[in-house]
This record gives C-alpha cells, sequence and structure tokens, in this order.
C-alpha cells in the first residue's frame, strides 16, 4: 500500500454555511474546527490545508450551558506592565458575537501557519446576514 498525498488541484474547497443560533459554543466550535481542517473528507491530510469555507450565523444567538456565561472571560494583555483585560462573556458576546466563535474556534485549530490560514476561512456574521450567497453555501445541520 502507498501513502497518497492529494495535489492541488485534487483539493476541492466547498462553502458551508452554519445557523448558530441556540447552540452550545463547545459543540458548535468543535464541529467548525472539523470542516476547516477537511476531516470530514477521506483526501484528509494533516500538513495540507484540505477543509472547506464556513460561513456562521447568528453568532450573537450563542448559548453556554451551566453558569459559564456568568463565569467565562477573555484574556488579553497588551504588552506593558498591568495591561492585563479580562472581557466578561456577557460583555464580549453583546459588543463583538463574532470574536466569541473565532476565539473558540482558534483554540481548537494548529498553532502554526496552517492553522492561521484555517482561519482565514471562517467567516462569522453576527446576524442572518451575510455577503457570501455568490458561493452558495450548503446548510449544515448540526
Amino acid at each position: 500500500m502507498k501513502t497518497v498525498t492529494p495535489k492541488a488541484d485534487e483539493i476541492h474547497h466547498e462553502w458551508w454555511i452554519i445557523d448558530a443560533a441556540d447552540k452550545p459554543l463547545g459543540r458548535l466550535a468543535t464541529e467548525i474546527a472539523r470542516i476547516l481542517r477537511g476531516k470530514h473528507k477521506p483526501i484528509f491530510t494533516p500538513h495540507l490545508d484540505t477543509g472547506d469555507y464556513v460561513v456562521v450565523l447568528n453568532a450573537s444567538r450563542v448559548r453556554l450551558t451551566g453558569n459559564k456565561a456568568d463565569q467565562k472571560t477573555y484574556f488579553r494583555h497588551s504588552g506593558y506592565m498591568g495591561g492585563e483585560k479580562h472581557i466578561p462573556f456577557k460583555t464580549m458576546i453583546r459588543t463583538h458575537p463574532e470574536r466569541v466563535i473565532e476565539l473558540a474556534v482558534k483554540g481548537m485549530l494548529p498553532k502554526n501557519a496552517l492553522g492561521r490560514q484555517l482561519r482565514k476561512k471562517l467567516k462569522v456574521y453576527g446576524g442572518e446576514n451575510h455577503p457570501h450567497q455568490g458561493q452558495q453555501p450548503k446548510p449544515l445541520e448540526l
């Protein structure tokens, strides 16, 4: 048996659309990361971008279970002494709902150049509207 590596012209990137309304954040993020990575395809190769594009709608309506909505915070640091910022989930979902899903998916992708390339294929929108109708994305039910 031989190991077959897919060539660039053999890799086809499809477009998927996901409605995040009332879905748990972690379960949603794992499915998005799986599709971005290409693990749902038989030609999956760990070092190549075999994944698809993902459009996420209604990011502002994503849910957390238990007390996580009250306890979860997002950490940033400016690089200066005392430059820590802790942003509560409720503030983040109100001001930047796209970042909540983007950060959850970012943690599930590789931390290298391939991961950065895959993150560019994720398009997240807080509401129902998106500018990707021309790509004819297929709906994905979770």
